[in-house]
Order: C-alpha cells, then structure tokens, then sequence
C-alpha cells in the first residue's frame, strides 16, 4: 500500500497560514495505519492518522516531533516528517515496540523558535514518551534545552552548530556525522584526494565564503574561515572554541570575499554580482534552506559568473535538482546517507539495512528517499533499538543506555553505525560528498568505502 507523504498537507498548511495570523492553529498529524479525525490547537478537525498494525496491543508509545511544515525550512521538515512516519509505520507493520503499537505526533511549528517551544513543552505534559528532533540549528537548540529541562533523550537528526553541543547537557544526540564547523575538512579532503588522483590538475587558489545568518549556515563558514565559536553556556559563561587556522587556510586557499545575508534577505543578483567580481575558483554557499542555495546559483548564473567549483551545504534534496535543472551539474555538497551505503541496521529486532530501507520508502511513497528523510528515519530506528535496548519508555535508562553505546557496540541505522562522545557528537564520524551529474547526485567521496562512487568533475560545467 503506497503511504501519503506529508507534502499535500503542507500545501494546505501554507493556505491556512496565509489567511492566519501570528496566532494561526497548530496542526497536530499522527502516523499510523487507522484515520479518525482529531482536533487541532484551533478547534478545527483535521483527517489524522493513529497508529496500529501487526499484533500490538495497549496503550500506545508516543513519539512527538515538532517540525517546520510551513516557513523558511519547509521543503526539509516536510521530507522530515515522512521519514518519521514511514519509520513509525514500518514498526507497526512488524508488531509495534515492546507488543505496543507506536503513535507519532508531529506539529507544524512553522519554522519559528517560540512555536517550536511551545510545541515541545506540550508534548512533554501531555505525556509524549519520546521526543523526536526538529530541523535546524535554528529550532533545535531551545527544543533540546525545553527537553534537558524536563529529564527527556532527544535524538537530533538536524541542529549541527557546535554551540549546541557544548553545553554540558547528557540526553542529546547527533544523528549526522559531524558538528557543522567541521563540514569543510570534507570538502579540502575531497580536493585533496582528486589532485593526488590527477583528476583536479589546478586545484583552487581562492574562495568566496558568503552564508545565511543562522546558526548552521554560519557554524560551516566559521569552520572554512577558522573563526571562534563563542556562546554563553546555560551557568552564564561565555565560552569560546578557536577553530584557527581554518580548512580554507590549511589547503592554501587564500579567501577573496566573504559576506553573511539576514533572514528576509532577496537581493541574490547583488550578491551575486558581488561574488563575481571577486573572480573567486571556490564558491562556498552555506545556508539553512534549500530554497536560499537555488536562489543564489540562479544569481550566479544570471550575471554569468562560472566557478571551477560550487559547494552548497543544502542541495541533496530532488527539489534542488529540479529548480535549477541543468544548471545544478557539478555542484558538491555535503552529505550525511547514500542509497548506495550499504550500512547494516536492525528495525523490531530484526535486520533492517540501508537497501531495505531505500526500498520500502520508494514502494510506500513512489519516490525515492533522499538524506532528508533518511536521517529522521535514523533517528526513530536508534530510539526504537534504545527503547528495546532499555526495556522501555524510561528516559533515564534510554539515556544511559545511549551513552553506553561503543565502537563493538553501536547503535545501527541507515546512516551508520553511531555511537557518541560525552557531548552527544558521534565518534569519528566524517561526511560523504556528493556530486550534482546529469542532473543527477552523484556519489564522489570519500572512495571506495561503497559501491557506485562517480569521479569528481572538476571544473564545474559552464552553465
């Protein structure tokens, strides 16, 4: 049976919140194999979905997200809310968790910080047994601290900025690779590896480093320009983590130009003609949307500007491709999942590995998955196997059962086998590279770890 992905709701939640104002309902959605209506924040009756399938019996276990449906970060939220359902409905379908069947709830918060807030603090009095992570920095870091507050694990499948993982705080944990201020060591590595390959005959000498003023976006600049990290911690220090010299100046690329945008911001062809004329090889784009990357390259291309090399932090996501059809080849960006990663994982108990995973989400929704589904997915199957692993709902034993994971004994997902430093980080994780070829993502670095890897094209296309 083909699932329903959260993209025709959210078409109808961007209607709503055109005609709302700042008080506009919440939209409360919930996974599961059987539809009865329920009612939002508003009063209004939403058709929603409750969980069931296989021999679960009981009272449900609830896992609640808060995601951006609607706003700035809707195109990844969306994708992250139908990698939490296709997961929730996955378990059911095996006989639910400890005999239960599983419920997800999941709030549009529309891609505001007070919302998310809001949200997150509802589901923890309203009894949620799990909290699944949000997406962005941005909206991750007050959600994780609602979630410190009150004794809960939150698993993150977005919220890279490091500032989030110096805090001091034990129940949280990164589902990607990496902090986002050491995104760039992947980058300068793939170039690295390709110049010793022969690939990359002139590698590039200088770089334009232009990003979003938002934690992500930024935390990746800092670390290719080799800032400090400065923040006051929850005891009202101020901390400060030196990430000199930076990847850009550790590879001998000399930075010509350098810009950050606020939230709002539309003045691409300016910018974009500001980067041209810094006639940089290198362009680094880091924002905290998919949206802002397009907007900018259809800039570059506009005023006629063709770098040898294009890295964009968001672009993994079909709609990527599709806005800028042709125009997209040779792009890089960073990735945390490949459909071609054969990563081992276990779902109910049972082995459940990448390959499963990209198949049952193509024959559930009709399409593909890309990482912006198969992360959340990730991190509903570590909390599932930390549930298991604990005996139950406890967060405290899942908490401690997480911190306890180890390189013999991780926890095993679709995008990879994680276990965490005393921060939350994973351990010696490093990021995968993609390539856009042909119109299609490409998989270039790091090489022969996995079966499929493209050679890297460099220069870049002419648009």
């Amino acid at each position: 049976m083909r699932r329903r992905s959260l993209a025709p709701l959210v078409a109808a939640l961007a209607l709503v919140a055109a005609c709302a104002d700042d008080g506009g309902d919440d939209t409360t959605t919930t996974a599961g194999a059987v539809e009865e209506p329920t009612t939002t924040a508003g009063g209004a009756e939403e058709p929603t979905t409750t969980a069931g399938g296989g021999e679960a019996e009981g009272d449900p276990i609830v896992f609640a997200a808060s995601l951006p449906l609607t706003g700035e970060f809707s195109i990844s939220g969306t994708k992250h809310g139908d990698g939490y359902q296709f997961c929730v409905d996955e378990i059911n379908e095996r006989g639910g968790l400890l005999g239960r069947p599983v419920e997800l709830l999941i709030e549009d918060n529309r891609s505001d910080t007070e919302v998310t807030i809001t949200q997150t603090e509802r589901f923890i009095n309203d009894g949620a047994d799990i909290l699944l992570g949000t997406f962005s920095s941005l909206l991750g870091f007050p959600a994780s601290t609602v979630a410190f507050q009150a004794g809960m694990v939150m698993g993150l499948p977005s919220s890279a900025a490091l500032r989030i993982w110096e805090r001091g705080y034990d129940n949280i944990f990164y589902f990607q690779q990496a902090a986002a201020e050491y995104t760039g060591a992947s980058v300068t590595s793939l170039l690295d590896y390709y110049v010793e390959q022969g690939v990359i005959t002139e590698p590039p000498a200088t770089a334009a480093v232009v990003y979003a003023d938002d934690f992500f976006a930024g935390a990746i600049a800092n670390g290719f320009l080799g800032r400090d990290v400065t923040f006051t911690n929850d005891e009202g220090e101020e901390v400060v983590i030196s990430l000199a010299p930076g990847f850009l100046d550790e590879a001998g690329i000399e930075v010509v130009f350098e810009q950050d945008w606020p939230v709002g911001f539309t003045d691409w062809l300016t910018l974009a003609n500001s980067i041209a004329e810094a006639d940089a090889d290198l362009v680094s784009i880091s924002t905290a949307s998919a949206e802002e990357a397009i907007s900018l390259i259809q800039g570059l291309q506009t005023v006629g500007y063709n770098p040898d090399m294009i890295y964009a932090s968001q672009g993994n996501q079909a709609e990527f491709g599709e806005a800028l059809g042709s125009s997209v080849n040779g792009v890089i960006t960073h990735s945390v999942w490949s459909p071609t990663a054969d990563f081992p994982g276990t779902l109910a108990g049972e082995p459940y590995n990448n390959a499963d995973f990209v198949e049952g989400f193509t024959e559930a929704f009709g399409t593909p998955p890309d990482e912006d589904e198969a992360i959340p997915f990730g991190v509903c199957q570590g909390m599932e196997q930390a549930i298991l692993g604990s005996g139950g709902t406890d967060n405290a034993a899942i908490i401690e059962w997480l911190r306890d994971r180890t390189a013999e004994e991780p926890v095993s997902t679709v995008v990879g086998s994680l276990y965490w430093d005393e921060r939350g980080l994973p351990v010696e994780g490093s990021f995968l590279v993609n390539q856009w070829q042909d119109e299609e993502l490409a998989f270039v670095f790091p090489v022969g770890e996995f079966p499929g890897t493209a050679d890297l094209v460099y220069p870049k296309p002419e648009w």
